[in-house]
């Protein structure tokens, strides 16, 4: 674990950065900082690594002050991810994810293999390591980034931004695989966003600052969403704080609604005011389509994303139920096959009920 006792940073112009900060980093979880600007966010990220020295105060890295530590042994055992991924320009991507196993003087075809290895998992194939970072788009530098930070197995992560400079398309997509790639390592991670979308899907944990680096509130998402400490939080939630928690909500409690199938090829039988969802040859949805008595082809399916009945959240079927022409969402089993669909009505109430236990909390 990551762990901040009383830390301040105040600079030589009297400007206090952080103020008598203290939270824990829980081992194996994501500890985003979050706030306004000016809130001692990146400072915050910096003095793990002593990029930034703090004032006065300590942080242990498991038990460990690192201020009594030998500093560049420290930083070896600590991955950075920032903004643009900061990759070397000279070297390619393959030598870019070896640099702290060289600097390590780790076992070299033992590093590049790791290196393959982790280009794979971020999502890249193996045949991006011979190229350039300007060969390739914002999103692959990103993910080379992460890679990087991953090569020498470190217990500790910090990531100061790493998604903003990519558009939102690639953002989610850098956002699920690094979720998928925590699940499997459980590093001790602390991040730094101004996305607070971004912070309540990544965070198992959010500190919340008030600017010159005071502790607003630490709590699970849930728990920020449910019971904002002041009116401070509660402002920089926003109004969607409601909607937000939505995401918080699981949906198996909700009834299932029988609406008829039908495979692609296969006649759109019934009224033609009637919507039907469109299935592929193993019955996994594809969309809704109008029941009109001709056959189903590919151009006639208006595509619509399902849920997935064991993981999915009532604000993803809220959103598939107001994008959906039936009014609609429509949800899968764990396989991916076709379960049934949920009506509006059903949502709503789920939503409500949901709000209610908030309010009540």
């Amino acid at each position: 674990m990551i762990e901040f006792k009383s830390v301040v940073k105040t600079y030589d112009n009297g400007t206090t950065a952080v103020d008598d900060l203290s939270f824990v980093a829980p081992t194996g979880k994501i500890t985003v900082l979050v706030g306004p600007s000016g809130c001692g966010k990146t400072t915050t990220l910096r003095m793990v690594n002593r990029l930034i020295e703090q004032s006065s105060g300590s942080i242990l890295l498991g038990g460990e002050d690192n201020a009594r530590t030998d500093t560049i042994r420290m930083r070896r055992r600590i991955g950075y991810v920032i903004q643009n991924a900061g990759l070397f320009p000279h070297q390619t991507v393959l030598d870019n994810v070896c640099a702290v196993p060289f600097l390590n003087k780790s076992d070299r075809r033992a590093s590049r293999e790791r290196a393959l290895d982790l280009l794979e998992l971020v999502g890249l194939d193996r045949s991006y390591a011979s190229r350039y970072p300007w060969q390739l788009s914002g999103g692959q530098q990103q993910r080379v980034g992460v890679a990087r930070a991953l090569a020498a197995d470190p217990p500790y992560m910090l990531m100061d931004e790493p998604f903003s400079a990519v558009d939102p398309i690639v953002r989610k997509q850098l956002q699920d695989e690094f979720l998928k790639i925590q699940a499997d390592l459980a590093k001790t991670i602390v991040m730094v966003t101004h996305d607070i979308e971004e912070a309540l899907k990544l965070g198992d944990q959010i500190v919340v600052l008030k600017e010159g680096g005071v502790l607003a509130q630490v709590g699970s998402p849930a728990e920020i969403l449910a019971n904002p400490a002041d009116q401070f939080v509660a402002d920089f939630l926003g109004v969607s704080r409601g909607y937000h928690a939505l995401s918080f909500e699981r949906i198996d409690r909700l009834p299932l609604e029988a609406t008829p199938a039908v495979r692609v090829h296969e006649r759109l039988l019934g009224q033609a005011s009637d919507w039907v969802v469109a299935c592929g040859e193993n019955d996994e949805p594809l969309g809704w389509a109008e029941a009109d008595g001709e056959t189903l082809t590919a151009d006639r399916i208006t595509v619509a994303a399902p849920v997935s009945l064991p993981r999915g959240s009532l604000r993803e079927l809220l959103d598939a139920v107001l994008a959906s022409p039936s009014g609609r969402a429509i949800v899968v089993n764990d396989g991916g096959t076709y379960a049934g669909t949920i009506g509006h009505e059903s949502v709503m109430r789920g939503a409500m009920g949901s709000l209610e236990t908030e309010r009540a909390s």
